[in-house]
């Protein structure tokens, strides 16, 4: 069972950046893919950046392309989300999450930004953007 922790989240005001970190317990594994998603009250969970652990293939949700980039650090078991230019609308709780996948199929599918198709997920981290 992998345990997944997110931290990193705060508050800074638009223009600014944060990075989010997800340390996976007790190893992250080239055979999984992580995404990071969102949430505010009211609204679905909405996916803003998946990788294949593997690899370089990553997916990006079209309002935080250019803005966000999905990276990680395998001495340390984690998985960032670099987010740089926040805005407002960005302010949310992030999680992030995992799931076992065969890396054909996450590219024949490109399914990283459902939140369906992953099985493990952190606590979340706030992010709040102010203008």
């Amino acid at each position: 069972q992998v345990q997944l922790v997110e931290s990193g989240g705060g508050s800074v005001q638009a223009g600014g950046s944060l990075r989010l970190s997800c340390v996976a317990s007790p190893h992250i594994y080239s055979t999984t893919c992580m995404g990071w998603f969102r949430q505010v009250p009211g609204r679905e969970r909405e996916g803003v950046a998946s990788k294949y652990v593997g690899n370089s293939v990553t997916y990006y949700a079209d309002s935080v392309k250019g803005r966000f980039t999905i990276s990680q650090d395998n001495a340390k078991n984690t998985v960032y989300l670099q987010m740089n230019s926040l805005k407002p609308e960005d302010t949310a709780m992030y999680y992030c999450a995992a799931t076992t996948c065969n890396y054909a199929d996450y590219v024949r599918r490109a399914w990283g930004l459902s939140e369906a198709e992953y099985r493990t997920w952190g606590q979340g981290t706030q992010v709040t953007v102010s203008s």
